[in-house]
């Protein structure tokens, strides 16, 4: 495995270990060279799933476009890498369930949104406002009285 920090070709394995309910390995990994770590993922190759986007164009499902809008969404609050990884793979789990080869972008915003709802409210507000693309400060309360109101309710 190439070293993304000096792209020297050998690394070792420290650590192995299943993850996404053991459709994937997740390996730790250190440059024999510069002794940089870093983590692998090895997963099984499966049907590509196509995205089809509001524009009606379709592409190729990329979980690292997910991951991007979390990671923005999450910025400076305390949701840990692994935190947003972990929600990545849970999306994807529910995409992939479909029986069908075409997902739309609305629901995989959906997916995201329940996910980031019980994870961090702050970044689920965030990513809510770019992916709802809200029009005005109304719209934003009533998304933030919806929240309010499951929080009182305890879902």
């Amino acid at each position: 495995m190439r070293c993304p920090r000096c792209n020297h070709n050998n690394s070792r394995v420290i650590d192995s270990r299943s993850t996404d309910e053991g459709r994937a390995i997740r390996r730790r990994r250190e440059c024999e060279n510069c002794q940089f770590r870093f983590t692998t993922f090895e997963r099984i190759e499966v049907t590509p799933m196509l995205v089809v986007k509001k524009n009606g164009e379709r592409e190729e499902f990329k979980r690292e476009k997910i991951l991007s809008g979390i990671v923005r969404s999450a910025e400076k609050r305390p949701v840990s890498m692994e935190q947003m990884e972990s929600l990545v793979e849970r999306v994807e789990a529910k995409v992939r369930k479909s029986s069908e080869n075409e997902v739309s972008t609305n629901q995989i915003g959906e997916y995201v949104m329940e996910e980031l709802a019980n994870l961090d409210e702050i970044a689920y507000i965030r990513f809510a406002s770019v992916y709802r693309q809200f029009k005005d400060m109304s719209v934003f309360l009533k998304e933030l009285q919806e929240i309010m109101e499951k929080a009182k309710n305890g879902e």
